[in-house]
């Protein structure tokens, strides 16, 4: 019996999918589990696990996911239930939301990010009694 090799920790689980390079989609695409998009999505992506958009690929259309990872290039907003992040070779233009959103050093990004926190103690304490 042949066994696929073991997935790494940046892996996708099994019930991910991947669009290979190469590969463009016109339209929305919507699904459960997890995706990784190495090539064209001109479309929204709508996914009930992770999004992770590799180094040299493009999506154009708003992104909703559990959790959004970009490398690549994204045109469009992203609504994330958990973290999202920008990594240094992305470029992002639209808006951002999620629980937490990380943005690497050399990263372009175009847009407004909103996140979901509570501020540390030292930074609240002020905000009445300066009043």
């Amino acid at each position: 019996m042949v066994r696929a090799p073991a997935m790494q920790e940046n892996d996708l689980d099994t019930s991910g999918s991947v669009l290979g390079r190469g590969t463009r989609v016109r339209g929305r695409v919507v699904g459960e589990g997890d995706l990784r998009v190495e090539g064209h999505v001109e479309g929204g992506v709508n996914l009930t696990g992770e999004l992770l958009i590799e180094e040299g690929a493009e999506v154009t259309g708003d992104v909703e996911a559990a959790v959004v990872t970009i490398a690549g290039t994204l045109t469009g907003d992203v609504s994330a239930r958990g973290p999202v992040a920008i990594r240094a070779s992305a470029k992002v233009s639209g808006n951002l939301g999620g629980t937490e959103v990380s943005l690497d050093e050399g990263a372009e990004f175009s847009g407004r990010i909103e996140a979901d926190f509570e501020l540390p103690a030292e930074l609240t304490e002020g905000r009445a009694g300066g009043r």
